[in-house]
């Protein structure tokens, strides 16, 4: 009878540490998205979690130094500060008026510290207008 309860502490004592370790690994990873707006009202809030915020790269602010990339994002009226100093080269898209995203956590300054960029250029995604749209004669034509 004392193995089979040594073997039932056992059995509970590594699902146990499974278990914990799983919660603590998925709650280390959480990413929460914010607008720019949402993440300036969270105060200090916003220097503990690890956060994704999406925006519009503003007009002349991309500033390279060395490795590290400053640039604005722009939501609606709001604005927000970037630094990206991540060991992964920016996509070919990220430029003035592209959408992008930054994944990092707010610095105590009030500049995001971003460690991963994703960005798109809308207008390469976008139809042609008209494209859809076409007329009977035109279609007989393709």
């Amino acid at each position: 009878m004392k193995t089979h309860a040594k073997f039932g502490v056992l059995i509970v004592a590594i699902v146990g540490t499974l278990a914990w370790l799983a919660v603590g690994g998925v709650n280390d990873t959480s990413t929460y998205y914010k607008t720019v707006g949402e993440l300036k009202k969270m105060g200090s809030d916003a220097h503990t979690k690890r956060l994704r915020v999406a925006g519009d790269v503003a007009e002349g602010s991309i500033q390279r130094q060395g490795r590290e990339v400053r640039f604005t994002l722009k939501q609606e009226s709001e604005t927000l500060q970037v630094l990206y100093a991540g060991i992964d080269p920016l996509p070919d898209t990220f430029k003035d008026g592209a959408q992008a995203v930054a994944d990092g956590k707010m610095g105590p300054d009030g500049v995001f510290q971003a460690n991963k960029i994703q960005a798109k250029c809308a207008s390469k995604y976008e139809g042609k207008p008209g494209q859809y749209g076409a007329k009977p004669a035109q279609k007989a034509a393709l």
